[in-house]
């Protein structure tokens, strides 16, 4: 016989609770964390501290950029090339300016060349000299993009890299250069890294140093030593390093355009004696390219192949150019 219970339901304290009643502390899935930007503080002390080196680096660039906006366009381009070469070797690349010249101009890599290796460097080239402002849209300046059906769970680089964006326009008390410090040191910890990501991280911090500037497109952080680029120490130990890279940088990347303009200048009184397109085409071509080969002017100059070859003779017999290869095919030269 079943027996009647006199206890409520209410007495039942060991029975759970329904289960729509408790809390649900889990969300949908991951989600970036909320930038931090209580470490910008730490930044900007560290500006204040290296105000005055600050200021000569900043003057440096200006007048590189000054130099830049009233020098030929291809000039931007020689110093891309020498830029992202040295930037090569974060990778462990080594890739050589000329070889990186040839392949971009004629895709003139020999089988020894790793075409991968030549296509990431090529990458840094472009966005060292064109593409939309990294803090703009830094998925589309890097050309990185989410999969289109992406899962809901799955970590989005896009909000990563919104939430490493939304820090560094936050420091708008950090001077460009400064702020460019900060946000290559704090690529890795956003978590934008991958295979060359010191690469990426210079490339778009080379952008910012410079987005006040109308002729630098990019400032120079390699082309006199990685040193700058080097993570270790507390904010104000790393920019002092950054701020004596860019130093060291810039004065070489002048060095280098002085180098030019001289014999720019020495090349036009050298063969005013010659007539036609093909001289004044052949020296624009020497001054924007680091090495040239006789296709690859014929191509950049529009003018036949017997015209290129006799004017790189000429300009060879007169001591302009010189050959760098020592063989008599696929020959090479350099100013």
């Amino acid at each position: 016989m079943k027996r009647q219970s006199n206890c409520d339901k209410d007495d039942l304290w060991f029975l759970p609770g329904p289960i729509e009643e408790e809390p649900d502390f889990l969300p949908p899935g991951p989600r970036a964390d909320p930038p931090d930007l209580a470490l910008i503080d730490d930044w900007v002390r560290a500006q204040a501290i290296h105000a005055t080196h600050l200021a000569k680096v900043a003057g440096r660039l200006g007048a590189l950029d000054e130099r830049l906006r009233l020098g030929p366009e291809g000039w931007r381009r020689r110093l891309a090339l020498i830029e992202a070469a040295e930037l090569s070797w974060l990778a462990g690349d080594r890739v050589h300016p000329d070889q990186l010249a040839l392949w971009i101009s004629m895709r003139g890599s020999s089988v020894r060349d790793d075409t991968k290796i030549l296509a990431r460097i090529h990458w840094a080239v472009r966005h060292l000299t064109e593409g939309p402002a990294p803090l703009s849209d830094l998925a589309a300046f890097l050309d990185r993009r989410d999969p289109e059906h992406i899962a809901d769970t799955s970590e989005r680089f896009e909000d990563r890299a919104e939430s490493w964006r939304t820090v560094i326009c936050a420091a708008d008390d950090l001077h460009p250069i400064s702020r460019a410090c900060m946000g290559f040191h704090l690529w890795n910890l956003a978590g934008l890294g991958r295979h060359g990501d010191q690469i990426e991280a210079a490339v778009t911090a080379a952008r910012i140093a410079a987005s006040d500037g109308s002729g630098a497109i990019f400032a120079p952080l390699a082309m006199g030593g990685a040193g700058g680029l080097r993570s270790s120490g507390e904010p104000p130990e790393r920019l002092a390093r950054w701020l004596d890279g860019m130093n060291s940088a810039i004065l070489t990347a002048m060095r280098h355009l002085d180098d030019v303009e001289a014999w720019a200048a020495r090349a036009e009184i050298t063969m005013a004696p010659l007539s036609g397109r093909t001289p004044p085409a052949l020296r624009r071509v020497f001054t924007e390219w680091p090495v040239v080969s006789a296709p690859m002017a014929e191509a950049l100059t529009g003018a036949s192949r017997a015209a290129v070859q006799r004017n790189l003779a000429w300009m060879e017999a007169w001591g302009l150019i010189r050959e760098v290869t020592g063989q008599g095919r696929f020959r090479l030269w350099r100013i």
